[in-house]
């Protein structure tokens, strides 16, 4: 291919075949034209007429080449970059393509590029293999263009949020400025994966139906009304053994899932694509933004916390900045079955153009004088900016698991205290793989058949297999804000099984909404990069990382924990026979006990916000 003519705000190069499409394109201009005139002519920024350049090939080290959309200012001259590299498309309308039309208008040079393999670039697509290399030869190929001043930035959410921090590792001398949302910055341990127990929804959702080839494919023919049973979705997640499981969507084997699934641990496979061994090289400071029910939440944080500890300069630890909403993959003031409030929105566009003013334009507009965390508490539902995460002064308090009887269910008499419990128990029940607690709420995302958010988790604490733990309802608001982890002392009858946990807020008029989950697949109690099976009927004291959170416990509202064995299609269901991931075609029913009080206190910790 080669370079193409350009034109007013868009150019084509594609023959007449394609003219219906200049015309609806070109008739969308003169209606952004005439709202950027209006929009010119008030208190808000002067905007810059701009042009599109379609197509421009960016030569990688090896020869490949990978091809861009350059949105820029009509006025010639010098001006900084803004740059997304992505899997989806270069001019995905929605994402892309208003968000650079916004940035020239405002004086950037805006380029949107199609990674390797994707789209309109060359060469072979393996997801997350080649981000790093290519991304610092993007950076470099456009500090060296006629239009750049110098001064380079990344954005982008999601996996182009990883592909920022894939770039940044390498260290490329010219740029200056990463702003990653919603993104995993450890591909093992804070996306294919949570606590070495297999995304499955999400993972074969993206990986093997949506993402197995150039284009990125419609996944809704799985769930509509007129899907046959044997390819409705939560058939196919059903099947077994997974490392098959694409021939019953894709029609074929899907390589990079199927390698997913063969390095069930954080091998050396991971590792070399790890962000976060890699914090180091990042030369530059990053914004991290996200939501605290995104799929990503884990990486948003580390993002913040291993630059802080880590970064590979002065400049770029202290530039550093978090913001975590209430939201899902992406900002608004409703998500699962709470209202936030308006105030709860933040137009994340506003605050990358601050960041990328003051980073790339010199502008001082305070972004330097504001503390560097701003997270919003649920339950208070307001926003509040910290000196640091996890919040200086924070003290963690132990909450025991206890009960009077059995606590299986609602109906159950589990309970929490503050108090450690000096009397020893143990609640007990039945995971049957075939018959798992289904996914209703917590930290998932996009297109898959779960529903995410904070929804009422009534729903499945009916259930026998599901332990229910409940605090006095409180008399003082208690404020959590940081890392949750839990602490259970629990045997099983196998040799392998997980353990699900969730943080729930209990609200007076019953409803029971998740604020924090995790899950431990126990063959992994060692280490993530540890295989370990266990001695069936042996007691253990499993650490589970939770996902973090900042939430308002009122007076009124209870504290909950429940504990199961299963959340799934979010994660595959653990066969408990300990063979290696994918390869079980038959399941066993696992007997599970959970010890409290006396010397086995199991406990949930959690981190007390001071000044509230």
């Amino acid at each position: 291919m080669q370079p193409l003519k350009t034109l007013p705000f868009f150019s084509n190069g594609y023959p007449i075949k394609n003219l219906l499409f200049l015309v609806i394109l070109f008739f969308f201009y003169l209606g952004f034209s005439q709202t950027a005139s209006i929009a010119s002519k008030g208190p808000g920024p002067v905007l810059n007429e701009i042009r599109l350049v379609r197509q421009v090939p960016v030569p990688m080290r090896d020869g490949t080449l990978l091809y861009a959309d350059i949105y820029r200012p009509t006025k010639p001259g010098k001006y900084p970059v803004i740059v997304t590299r992505s899997p989806y498309g270069l001019q995905r309308i929605g994402v892309h393509h208003e968000r650079m039309m916004k940035f020239a208008q405002r004086g950037y040079i805006g380029i949107v590029q199609d990674v390797r393999g994707r789209y309109e670039s060359e060469g072979k697509w393996e997801p997350f293999r080649d981000e790093a290399k290519d991304g610092h030869d993007t950076i470099e190929w456009i500090a060296e263009q006629d239009f750049s001043n110098g001064k380079i930035a990344m954005q982008g959410g999601s996996y182009l949020g990883h592909n920022q921090w894939a770039a940044a590792s390498q260290s490329p001398p010219s740029l200056d400025a990463i702003f990653p949302s919603v993104a995993s910055t450890n591909l093992y341990a804070n996306w294919i994966t949570m606590g070495g127990a297999f995304r499955l929804s999400f993972n074969f959702g993206w990986g093997a139906v949506r993402m197995p080839n150039r284009i990125m494919l419609p996944q809704i023919w799985h769930t509509s009304d007129f899907t046959p049973e044997e390819l409705k979705y939560e058939n196919i997640l059903m099947h077994l053994p997974l490392k098959n499981g694409d021939l019953q969507s894709a029609g074929y084997a899907v390589q990079h899932y199927r390698d997913w699934l063969a390095h069930e641990s954080y091998d050396g496979y991971w590792k070399a694509i790890s962000d976060e061994e890699r914090f180091d090289k990042v030369m530059v400071p990053a914004y991290n933004t996200g939501g605290w029910f995104d799929i990503f939440l884990m990486g948003t944080l580390n993002g913040y916390t291993g630059m802080k500890k880590y970064g590979g300069t002065e400049a770029a630890r202290a530039g550093t900045k978090l913001l975590v909403g209430p939201w899902g993959h992406g900002p608004g003031t409703r998500f699962g079955d709470l209202e936030f409030g308006d105030h709860a929105y933040i137009d994340i566009f506003e605050e990358e153009l601050r960041y990328y003013d003051f980073h790339l334009k010199g502008i001082d507009n305070g972004l330097d004088k504001e503390l560097p965390v701003k997270i919003f508490y649920m339950g208070e539902n307001s926003w509040r900016e910290e000196k640091d995460w996890p919040i200086p002064g924070t003290q963690y308090k132990e909450l025991y698991l206890t009960a009077d009887g059995p606590a299986n269910s609602l109906r159950g008499s589990g309970k929490l205290t503050f108090d450690k419990p000096k009397r020893a128990g143990t609640d007990e029940y039945t995971y049957d793989p075939n018959l798992p607690v289904k996914t209703y709420g917590g930290n998932n995302c996009c297109g898959t058949p779960t529903v995410t958010g904070p929804r009422d988790q009534r729903i499945i604490e009916r259930r026998n297999d599901v332990l229910v733990y409940t605090s006095d309802f409180l008399t003082a608001p208690v404020t959590v804000g940081g890392p949750i982890t839990m602490k259970l002392h629990a045997a099983t009858d196998g040799p392998d099984t997980d353990w699900m946990i969730k943080l729930v807020d209990v609200y007076p008029d019953g409803g029971a909404y998740p604020v924090s989950e995790g899950i431990l697949r126990a063959r992994f109690k060692d280490g993530l990069d540890k295989i370990n099976l266990l001695t069936p009927n042996q007691v253990y004291e499993f650490e589970i990382e939770m996902t973090g959170t900042a939430n308002v416990f009122l007076p009124g509202h209870r504290i909950r924990v429940d504990i199961t064995s299963s959340n799934f299609p979010q994660f595959d269901r653990n066969p408990n026979t300990g063979k290696p991931l994918g390869e079980d075609a038959e399941v066993r029913i696992a007997e599970q006990t959970i010890h409290h009080g006396g010397k086995r206190p199991s406990h949930i910790v959690l981190p007390l916000v001071p000044g509230f």
